[in-house]
């Protein structure tokens, strides 16, 4: 069994944050900044994997509440994260990194099946790893999907990069006086409900032991500035 890895990261992408200016689905200059961004933080001598929601595309639980049978409508967000995967895959080749896509269901003409001692000999010969199609499982999130990927593959961390720059007790858009936590445990995040991660999720990190820092991937150089401590972030951990 291969030791965990310090300088391993899961990084978490919604999909609404490959929409950019758009109302809906890609937009390929949003998707290149964010590449960029990737690749900066990939220098720090960083093995990267990644999962991408599918929320710009396509809503597996919005539609089911509308009458779509829940197993098929998850299975169709699914696909909505390959993509995504997909796309950021393009992004990231054309700037000269090697990628792999890899689905939690079999998709061989366009991309491997995840297999996790694959995903970690990918990473461990500089390759950034895209987890695609969640857990291969209806009932399940991507936020799920990110937090079991990462216990599987070892990671340090995980970075959840939002439109919003942290975790806050009401949402910040509606009321002036939210109030952004700039840490917080495992227990008091469950024990509060609060709705930027699933619950299921939360309980995987806390039980793994791997904090999770939330942010705005808004701003350039996201992940390189919250890993140097110069954005601001809220941190889910034991202490």
């Amino acid at each position: 069994m291969p030791k965990k890895r310090l300088d391993r990261i899961l990084i978490k992408l919604s999909g609404e944050s490959l929409m950019g200016k758009e109302s809906y689905g890609i937009e390929l200059k949003t998707v290149n900044r964010i590449a960029t961004d990737l690749i900066s933080f990939k220098k720090l001598n960083k093995q990267i994997c990644i999962v991408i929601g599918g929320g710009n595309i396509f809503r597996g639980l919005a539609v089911s509440a509308k009458g779509m049978d829940r197993a098929n409508a998850d299975y169709m967000g699914m696909l909505a994260t390959v993509m995504n995967s997909l796309a950021l895959q393009n992004s990231l080749e054309k700037l000269n990194v090697e990628t792999r896509v890899m689905s939690a269901f079999p998709i061989q003409s366009i991309c491997e099946t995840y297999i996790r001692r694959r995903a970690i000999r990918h990473m461990e010969k500089n390759r950034i790893v895209i987890c695609a199609a969640g857990t291969g499982n209806p009932y399940f999130s991507t936020d799920t999907a990110s937090a079991l990927r990462a216990a599987e593959l070892e990671c340090k961390e995980i970075y959840k990069a939002t439109k919003v720059d942290g975790i806050y007790d009401k949402d910040p858009k509606k009321f002036k006086n939210a109030k952004r936590y700039k840490k917080i445990t495992y227990s008091k995040f469950l024990s509060k409900n609060l709705q930027v991660l699933d619950s299921a999720a939360v309980s995987i990190a806390r039980d793994n032991n791997i904090p999770i820092k939330i942010f705005s991937i808004l701003g350039k150089n996201c992940f390189k500035n919250v890993y140097n401590n110069k954005s601001k972030y809220s941190l889910i951990s034991n202490v």
